[in-house]
């Protein structure tokens, strides 16, 4: 159904566990401390704030990046717009300037066209927010030299830049490019560690030592100063130090059931299958809701994207059995 099903293993439970707590408020939990540093460590960043979602983790840097009556640009398929309940508007009390991009993919040329001229009667333009894996745009990714002019508009123009990397780890197993270049170009970086990577929760917010500071104090306002959390940043520790380079697996998995798709009658269109995502159109009206209890009926859950439109994801959670036995299925359907 989604990569934010996944559990942890006994091994990562073991390490979870084990792990030495304290009070995160007081900045005095070492397993929350370690999991910051080694992150902000890996994207060559200044500091890191560990959170309870990846949603929070958006909305607190738009917080910390825009004042009242700013206006933020993304795609308009964005999770920041469309999946995070308009909380750009409750939260930061903003508008938001949305560009129809390619599989959810944004151009400098494009992001020029929406920033505003500086008269009062418009709000001003702040930030522009990115998001790679694109989830709408079926994981598609964009590399960090489609990145850099979009990061040398940000600068011309004083804009703040955020990455929502909420399958980051999957963009740059595909791409080949580092954490470091990711962490360099970016102003602030949402990093989420419960999908692909499996840790049971938490999400990790990125950037210098005045944003983090400044973020501390917005992700406390909104309820997420934990106390003994250091238990779940030991399952994302270990999700970090153990879970990446298996996502190619998850990826070849997602090509193997497009090439299946392809030769389906009752498949009108599938977009670009990138990494580990795969979304589908059916070629019946409205047949999603069909289309889906009856992969139910056979213990096949997935997502729908759309009246006519279904979304697989693979993940780690999907043994060998299990993956044989849905191709199968898909196969003969």
């Amino acid at each position: 159904m989604s990569d934010t099903v996944t559990k942890p293993t006994p091994e990562m439970l073991e390490y979870m566990m084990a792990a030495p707590v304290g009070d995160d408020v007081f900045g005095q939990d070492p397993s929350i401390n370690a999991l910051e540093e080694k992150a902000a460590s890996m994207f060559a960043m200044d500091a890191a704030l560990f959170c309870p979602s990846g949603t929070m983790t958006n909305q607190i840097a738009i917080k910390c990046h825009t004042q009242a009556l700013d206006e933020m640009i993304c795609d308009v398929d964005s999770h920041v717009y469309r999946y995070e309940a308009g909380g750009y508007a409750f939260n930061s009390a903003i508008s938001v300037a949305l560009i129809q991009g390619t599989f959810g993919k944004i151009t400098a040329d494009q992001i020029e066209n929406r920033i505003h001229a500086p008269h009062d009667w418009l709000p001003r333009t702040s930030l522009v927010v990115l998001e790679n894996t694109c989830n709408k745009g079926g994981g598609s990714y964009y590399t960090i030299d489609e990145i850099k002019p979009i990061r040398d508009l940000c600068n011309t123009h004083s804009l703040g830049l955020h990455l929502d990397g909420a399958r980051l780890f999957n963009a740059l197993t595909e791409s080949g490019d580092t954490t470091e270049q990711t962490g360099q170009i970016f102003d602030s970086i949402s990093i989420c560690l419960s999908k692909g990577l499996g840790a049971p929760v938490g999400s990790l917010l990125l950037g210098n030592q005045a944003f983090i500071k400044k973020a501390r104090r917005f992700r406390k306002v909104m309820g997420g100063g934990m106390r003994q959390a250091g238990y779940l940043a030991a399952g994302a520790m270990f999700a970090l130090e153990n879970n990446i380079e298996r996502l190619q697996e998850d990826h070849k998995r997602a090509r193997q059931i497009e090439q299946v798709l392809q030769k389906k009658s009752f498949v009108k269109g599938i977009n670009p299958v990138h990494t580990n995502i795969v979304i589908f159109h059916l070629n019946e009206k409205n047949g999603a809701a069909d289309f889906l209890d009856k992969l139910a009926k056979k213990g096949i859950l997935a997502t729908p994207f759309g009246p006519e439109s279904i979304r697989f994801i693979t993940h780690k959670d999907i043994s060998e059995e299990q993956f044989t036995y849905f191709m199968e299925t898909i196969d003969r359907w």
